[in-house]
């Protein structure tokens, strides 16, 4: 994921995918006599495989314009009137196909529910997470960093996405029983909302994603992980009804998860809200206000199925004791990790955007 993140040049970008791709298919299948594991991997890698041949065409054909696969040498090239427009189009199209895979956005979406559902809860919660926010960084250094001079050919590609992902990704998300499938979902409306900062491609839009995605990190390993403990080993409890009654027979666990809820859906006080806050606040200072507004409805749509887990918590009869969920001191330590970042970043949370602030800039210097 580092090697994606920092590298300058499109082949080291392309082995750094490569790498990640493999072990997180490796992982995905890592329940080997699990069929829903392996159908997961067998998906994952599948589609996986068509989305890396994307990119290496796409490094391919800019290389042939170009001659060249650093970003920033590409990135003068392309000021020059001899460079063939078309075909380095067709190269940026290929690439940000590829990428919007590995992050998970809609129409590129499809196999992030059965995927997710499969693999084991950790290892989803992984995915949730790593990948696409390694996705997201290369997303803004290849085309922030490149591309700018034709941001009129890709711009408005990447503004569809947001919108087209944030609307599915929260309206699928309402209907889902499996709790797993509920997440996987969320997953694809958050990445909507960093999209929306994509869009923007400003040094503000940069700096909320930045700050989006390290909160949405804390906030989503700490859902997955809350999952993972009372879904027991063999991931037996996975419905939202199943979590019935939580909240009267494990008062802890049920009110560290309605802090992740809370933040995922963007409850003020929260790391989810300063992010969105930011998100939308790039989004109107690049004059995307209805791309802002788009934003903030579906946020209030999340808010239902959200809020439904917590109903369920503390309003509903338990149809489990929860009496063999065990939590163990290495996840106890990683919960309040996740849940002290997750009210500090909602309650203080100018020196994090201070910091991705001065990231921004020196990443697309």
């Amino acid at each position: 994921m580092l090697m994606m993140a920092a590298a300058n040049e499109l082949v080291m970008v392309f082995l750094g995918l490569e790498i990640l791709s493999i072990a997180t298919y490796v992982m995905a299948g890592f329940r080997r006599t699990d069929l829903k594991s392996n159908e997961s991997a067998l998906k994952y890698f599948l589609l996986g495989s068509f989305s890396s041949a994307f990119f290496v065409y796409g490094v391919a054909l800019i290389f042939g314009a170009t001659g060249s696969t650093n970003l920033l040498v590409i990135a003068d090239a392309l000021r020059s009137s001899e460079i063939q427009i078309s075909l380095v189009s067709l190269s940026a199209a290929l690439m940000l196909i590829a990428l919007c895979f590995k992050v998970a956005v809609a129409p590129f979406h499809v196999w992030t529910p059965d995927v997710y559902e499969g693999a084991p809860t950790p290892v989803t919660g992984f995915m949730s997470v790593g990948p696409k926010a390694a996705g997201f960084a290369v997303l803004f250094r290849v085309f922030l960093t490149a591309f700018p001079s034709i941001e009129d050919r890709w711009g408005s590609a990447i503004w569809m996405v947001a919108a087209l992902t944030m609307v599915l990704g929260n309206v699928i998300a309402v209907v889902q029983p499996n709790i797993k499938r509920m997440l996987a979902y969320s997953s694809i409306a958050h990445a909507g909302y960093v999209a929306v900062a994509f869009a923007a491609t400003s040094n503000q839009g940069v700096s909320a994603a930045l700050f989006y995605l390290l909160a949405y990190s804390l906030t989503n390993l700490g859902a997955f992980a809350m999952v993972t403990i009372i879904s027991r080993k063999d991931d037996k409890v996975v419905d939202v009804t199943d979590y019935a009654g939580l909240g009267s027979k494990r008062p802890g666990l049920a009110a560290v998860l309605s802090l992740f809820l809370l933040s995922l859906a963007g409850v003020p006080g929260t790391a989810g809200f300063a992010g969105k806050f930011f998100i939308f606040r790039a989004a109107v200072e690049s004059r995307l206000v209805w791309l802002a507004i788009i934003g903030v409805v579906t946020t209030v749509v999340s808010f239902y199925y959200y809020l439904y887990v917590i109903v369920q918590m503390y309003m509903r009869e338990p149809h489990d004791e929860f009496s063999d969920v065990r939590l163990h001191g290495s996840l106890k330590f990683a919960l309040m990790i996740s849940a002290a970042g997750t009210l500090y970043l909602g309650l203080l949370p100018t020196r994090v955007l201070d910091w991705t602030a001065t990231a921004a800039l020196s990443a697309l210097r």
